[in-house]
């Protein structure tokens, strides 16, 4: 029946039911709900990058004031991981990074439990740090988990070996003619990025208890089911022991995309008998941060004079820090990032997740996507100057469109990029890409294209009618800032029954209630969840036009709902009210309720093309058009964004004035990334950004309206066609912005973020022509296993 809904009942600006709430600061989070009687838990921390662990003594630990229990890595046995199970949640054997826990605590107040931990006494030998990749990939280096080979293999199909965590490939039709070809300009360039952190308001935070013989966790998370699964796998139990519920999560961007806190605080509180509470401070969330990580590429491209693009290479470096974590998934992207845009001939690339001991980095709004544009945009601008043809006619000559032919051999379908492309320039028309200010500052305009994806894969609903006419929506969604469990699902549940989205109540996420998810990220949970939601619909909708055919004596199949009715087709206002009909159904058969899944489509790739990853295709692209001008000032080296512009893919637009929120916020989180946020590394492998003193976020200065226009109508096997939109805002802007400030400049603009002093040295280098990374081979096998 759903294939009968109009998409026009579920497209309004619904407002978000818990913004007044949170706006007067009622909304609960986890930090909120420990109680008077939890225990509070501190985590001991390592101080040094490298090291033996000789031996950790707990017994002066144990005799502290307020102590209620201690664990270490003898409670916790089991690893996990994503591809391969690589990582304990207790360093036992080794240290591995400078942050990595060695112990917990937990005791009546947080004062006492950091006193116990300053107790503990722990024995190292010091051993060599390998705090870059440059180190980490020479023959002679030392090996951040010399049992490498051990580790149990949760995918398989990639290259691993060494300090090289993760291996995916893609090779797709002959390179090697392609760069031997007379009439190409072979173009290279090489690009550094450095980490970014989420800086969520709410740090990462649980309270667990164990009662009943189970695990019972609060926390403020973007994957219940994952916590469930971790916390069970790395404590050696079934996941049936572990119920994860979610109240409230103010924010999380990826970094709560990933088990982190909660096994420990579970330990805790089934060693002591008593709930536990474990909360990052603003200190430990920064030097702990999942970040989106630091990387490097190089890329290669042949190019004829036309604009032909018949062979591209490329190689990243991930630094996923000290264990694989999501660097070992994100190795997948690279393929549909650095390979997608644009139509290409042939194509090698090689994506490499890399050891180093250094704290672990995570998933990242749009992750390696944004720094994967960055330098794929920078070197398309690169190849425009080396073939002297204009920067956006290359791109309309070249933009992937309908059957043309991904990366990994995938086929697209509709052209969307190529009339977005179109949109923004009529609407902006180009007429200088960069000249000198009045007040002596550099203008430089550039517009760039990107390609992100929603990621799908499984999820299940329930909906449940009510005696009153409401609905109850039973998911595994979690609201963490986006509106979707506020806005976009309460619309399509209610579109698909006939109600106004008030009617819809979404309970809170309970492993022990809702079916399995992947998680909220990606895009996904307005498709995904969306989807399965609007199954459940189906089934509760069938079941409610059986019952309301009986009562009005007509035919099933000429009634409709509307206006909380079961109506007459063309009879408007005839027939009863759903709560009629509900009221009528229990008496005859019981409660209506029902279940709906959805999992990814399954578009197909090219057999024999990729290697290594999880995701061979997208079964959802979204492609995104940004305009950026910029002014640099030669003086300081300071950029100023004067404007920013959008065309944004959104398949069908649910609740434009939500987008407008994502795009916003999405741009300015870019902006920070390609201007100010800066993490480097000590010598003792801490970040020395410690604080909000010294990492610099966007303030209310740094932030101006963004124009956008929503693109309808790509393809989407998303509910009413829709696609998620809270991911992609963020994916060009750091193409955007570098590729105005090189244009501004006319310097190769190589690195993030654009700070100050780094603009400045570029200035004043007029030698530059952009960095080197000579780790990574120009001989493109060179640069896999």
């Amino acid at each position: 029946m759903s294939s009968k809904l109009n998409s026009r009942d579920a497209v309004m600006d619904f407002p978000r039911r818990d913004a007044r709430d949170k706006l007067r600061g009622r909304t609960k989070y986890t930090v909120d709900i420990g109680g008077s009687d939890a225990l509070h838990a501190v985590l001991l921390r390592a101080t040094v990058p490298s090291a033996r662990l000789i031996s950790i003594d707990t017994s002066e630990a144990k005799k502290m004031p307020g102590v209620k229990a201690i664990s270490t890595h003898l409670d916790a046995p089991g690893l996990h991981g994503i591809g391969i199970s690589d990582q304990p949640i207790f360093a036992s054997k080794i240290i591995r990074y400078h942050g990595e826990p060695i112990a917990a605590v937990a005791a009546f107040t947080k004062a006492q439990a950091e006193a116990a931990v300053a107790a503990i006494k722990v024995t190292l030998e010091m051993d060599r740090a390998l705090l870059t990749m440059e180190e980490a990939l020479r023959k002679e280096a030392p090996l951040v988990h010399p049992n490498w080979k051990n580790y149990e293999i949760l995918l398989d199909g990639a290259s691993r070996g060494g300090n090289i965590a993760w291996e995916a490939t893609v090779e797709r039709g002959d390179t090697k003619a392609a760069f031997s070809r007379e009439d190409v300009s072979i173009v290279e360039g090489c690009y550094r990025v450095g980490r970014q952190s989420h800086v969520p308001f709410e740090p990462r935070a649980v309270v667990a208890s164990y009662e009943d013989g189970r695990y019972h966790i609060h926390t403020s998370t973007q994957v219940p089911w994952t916590v469930r699964h971790v916390t069970a796998k790395v404590l050696g139990i079934p996941d049936a022991q572990v119920q994860v519920t979610v109240p409230a999560v103010g924010g999380g961007f990826g970094l709560k995309f990933d088990c982190s806190l909660e096994p420990y605080a579970a330990i805790l509180a089934k060693k002591s008998g008593r709930s536990v509470s474990l909360f990052n401070s603003r200190r430990d969330e920064q030097m702990t941060c999942l970040c989106r990580e630091n990387a490097e590429i190089r890329i290669r491209s042949a190019v004829t004079k036309e604009g032909e693009i018949v062979g591209r290479e490329a190689t990243v470096l991930m630094d996923c820090g000290a264990y694989g974590g999501e660097q070992v998934f994100l190795t997948s992207m690279t393929a549909h990032t650095l390979g997608g845009n644009y139509k290409l001939g042939s194509v090698r690339i090689s994506s490499r997740a890399v050891y180093t001991n250094t704290p672990p980095n995570g998933a990242f709004r749009a992750c390696n996507g944004v720094y994967n544009t960055f330098a794929l945009e920078r070197h398309t601008d690169e190849i425009c100057k080396a073939i002297e043809m204009d920067q956006i006619e290359f791109r309309r000559r070249n933009v992937v469109g309908n059957a043309d032919i991904g990366a990994t051999g995938q086929v697209f379908e509709g052209n969307v990029l190529g009339p977005m492309l179109e949109r923004i320039l009529a609407k902006y028309p180009v007429n200088d890409v960069a000249k000198k200010l009045p007040d002596g500052r550099l203008y430089g305009r550039a517009t760039t294209v990107g390609t992100w994806f929603v990621f799908v894969g499984p999820s299940a609903a329930t909906v449940n009618l009510n005696f009153d006419g409401s609905v109850t929506l039973v998911t595994s969604g979690v609201e963490i800032g986006s509106g979707t469990m506020m806005q976009s699902l309460p619309q399509i549940v209610a579109a698909s029954l006939g109600l106004h989205p008030s009617d819809v109540i979404v309970k809170t996420a309970d492993t022990d209630a809702s079916g399995r998810d992947l998680g909220v990220g990606g895009g996904r949970t307005t498709v995904s969840i969306g989807a399965a939601s609007v199954a459940a619909c189906d089934e509760v909708r069938n079941k409610l036009l059986s019952v309301a055919s009986q009562m009005l004596q007509t035919k099933a199949d000429d009634l409709i709902l509307k206006n909380k009715r079961v109506e007459i087709k063309g009879h408007p206002g005839s027939g009863a009210t759903i709560q009629t009909i509900v009221q009528q159904a229990e008496i005859d058969f019981g409660p209506i309720s029902g279940s709906g899944a959805f999992t990814n489509p399954g578009v197909k790739a090219m057999p024999g093309c990729a290697s290594g990853h999880f995701i061979d295709a997208l079964d959802i692209p979204v492609f995104t058009v940004h305009d950026c001008e910029v002014a640099v000032d030669p003086d300081t080296g300071h950029v100023d964004v004067i404007s920013y512009r959008i065309v944004q893919d959104v398949g069908r637009a649910l609740n434009p004035r939500a987008i407008h929120g994502q795009i916003q916020g999405g741009v300015v989180q870019g902006l920070g990334y390609a201007l100010q946020e800066e993490i480097t590394i000590n010598a003792d492998g801490a970040f020395d950004q410690t604080s909000f003193e010294t990492y610099r976020l966007p303030l209310a200065g740094d932030v101006l309206p963004i124009e956008f226009e929503l693109f309808e109508g790509a393809p989407s096997s998303g509910p009413f066609g829709t696609k998620g939109a809270g991911e992609v805002p963020i994916l060009n802007v750091g193409a955007s912005v570098a590729c105005a400030v090189a244009n501004a400049t006319g310097k190769a603009i190589s690195e993030l973020p654009l700070t100050p002093p780094r603009v400045l040295e570029l200035l004043d280098d007029d030698a530059y022509v952009g960095i080197s990374l000579s780790h990574i081979s120009n001989e493109w096998h060179k640069n896999t296993l």
